[in-house]
């Protein structure tokens, strides 16, 4: 006997199909893959048990299965966090479609690309001199919680500021700046650190850092290697390495909000 397939039942699969892709892009590369495939495993056994009518192990399982739930939010929060954070900057954000222009004020004053120019300008000439440097370009989330541990600062976007910052002889040169509201609001504030562990061996902990930092919030995080000069940006826990001061100049143009 034929089961019919309705057009629901296709887009049901689709969408299925769409979130689990998602899912394991996220935590491909993680300690969390090994957890989801136990977990999948595990359901699986319990379709089976509950298919041939194994109504003491099936009742058991689905016990575990029900409060499992709950501690797979505790176990996976991370992944769950940069899963809300990719759909909010992929699509909430999308200049078609975007929820956020019901929360703004038309009137609000945008700043001009010198920002970006001074943002730029600093990373390439730290870039040439070797200074290690870390910048977190906040978006929609909220920096305050990072800023507990650093040093309040609220000036104004400078490349010579910046470079002062860096400086490996500055107080403030160990942690990361954090500009918010167009202002330099914080430096040396500590950042988290991603917990993927198959990343590349040239990757330092500035770069864990910015990783990790992206992974919690929706910030940019631009990086500036001490060994190598090289100039990263990470973002959604991904970075793109090796960039080119017109590379760094357009990701902050087309995908940073000013």
């Amino acid at each position: 006997m034929l089961v019919p397939i309705t057009l629901l039942d296709i887009i049901d699969i689709l969408l299925v199909a769409f979130l689990l892709f998602q899912l394991y892009r996220i935590i491909k590369g993680t300690a969390a893959v090994s957890i989801f495939i136990a977990v999948f495993l595990i359901y699986l056994f319990w379709l089976v048990v509950k298919a041939l009518n194994m109504e003491l192990v099936s009742s058991l399982l689905g016990q575990v299965i029900g409060v499992g739930v709950i501690a797979l939010i505790v176990v996976f929060q991370q992944e769950v966090r940069r899963f809300l954070l990719m759909i909010g900057n992929r699509y909430i954000r999308n200049a078609r479609f975007s929820f956020m222009k019901f929360f703004t004020t038309t009137g609000e004053a945008s700043p001009g690309p010198e920002l970006v120019e001074e943002i730029v300008k600093a990373a390439e000439s730290m870039s040439a001199k070797k200074t290690g440097a870390l910048i977190v370009i906040s978006r929609q989330s909220s920096l305050a919680s990072y800023t507990e541990e650093g040093q309040i600062i609220n000036a104004q976007i400078s490349a010579d500021l910046l470079e002062t910052i860096f400086f490996k002889n500055s107080p403030l040169h160990d942690g990361a700046v954090l500009i918010e509201n167009n202002l330099i609001h914080a430096a040396r504030c500590p950042l988290p650190v991603t917990d993927q562990f198959k990343l590349p061996s040239n990757l330092g902990m500035r770069h864990r850092a910015a990783i990790g930092m992206s992974e919690h919030t929706d910030a940019l995080v631009v990086v500036v290697s001490e060994e190598t000069g090289k100039i990263s940006v990470a973002e959604s826990g991904k970075i793109r390495e090796n960039l080119r001061p017109n590379e760094l100049r357009n990701i902050l143009l087309v995908e940073k909000v000013w």
